[in-house]
């Protein structure tokens, strides 16, 4: 008998873009990425940032490489994706929220989100799936528990997530016959230096435990398997889904 074999999770020979990989979660997948063997392109606004990292993936013996960028800046986003060779996997963590009552929303704060979670993150898969190369390739976006269940005080961040649903819902369905994935992750509550003050508010440390049936929160290392997974071939026959990483909370 012949036994049929795992698929691989390495990423050898492969090149890969991560956005908002200037810290979190971002970073995360990066460092993930670069450990599996693919090139990584780190791109995010904070060009310090970014170049501390690298250093840091090149020193454990990986390959990367910096790439200052605002997202949200439409033609910024596509001279980039023009001046570089085509991407095997791209990561799309740049995202943002202005919390607070849907009473309260501005225009100004309207528009910021949807420009970066939405609205950015689609020409960015576009741009992507335009230039991959004919073998195809994955796209994975970091979405969040959000975009499947509502949160008090995010009425505009929730719009975005699950507008990116059903945006990579669509996409996968275009895209599928050139072998083109694009999926989501979507995490609860991840420790990260953006997410400190909503731990450190008593209220919402409450609700988020109460709602995490795992007893605790994220850390960015439980998204690093999520996205080796979505980024390599072990994944070939997953699109145009959600990859849960959140303890349960959209369980019950």
């Amino acid at each position: 008998m012949s036994l049929p074999r795992t698929p691989s999770l390495r990423l050898d020979g492969r090149r890969a873009l991560v956005t908002g990989a200037s810290s979190g979660i971002g970073l995360a997948c990066a460092a993930a990425l670069a450990e599996a063997g693919a090139h990584v392109v780190c791109a995010a606004r904070r060009a310090e940032a970014l170049r501390e990292l690298v250093d840091a993936i090149t020193a454990e013996g990986g390959s990367a490489e910096a790439l200052p960028l605002d997202l949200a800046d439409l033609d910024a986003l596509a001279a980039a994706m023009e001046t570089h060779a085509p991407f095997d996997v791209v990561v799309n963590s740049a995202g943002m929220g202005r919390h607070g009552p849907a009473l309260d929303t501005t225009s100004e704060d309207f528009d910021a989100v949807l420009g970066l979670n939405l609205r950015a993150a689609y020409f960015l898969s576009t741009h992507a799936a335009r230039r991959m190369p004919e073998r195809g390739g994955t796209i994975i976006h970091i979405g969040s528990q959000m975009g499947h269940v509502g949160g008090i005080d995010r009425a505009v961040y929730c719009a975005t997530k699950h507008g990116l649903e059903g945006m990579v819902k669509t996409m996968a369905i275009e895209w599928g016959p050139r072998n083109i994935r694009i999926n989501t992750i979507c995490p609860t509550f991840i420790r990260t230096p953006l997410t400190a003050p909503t731990f450190e508010n008593p209220k919402r440390a409450a609700w988020i435990a109460e709602k995490i049936k795992l007893g605790r929160v994220g850390e960015v290392e439980d998204i690093m398997g999520a996205v080796l997974y979505l980024a390599a071939d072990a994944s070939a026959m997953v699109t145009g889904t959600a990859l849960m990483v959140d303890g349960g909370w959209t369980a019950g």
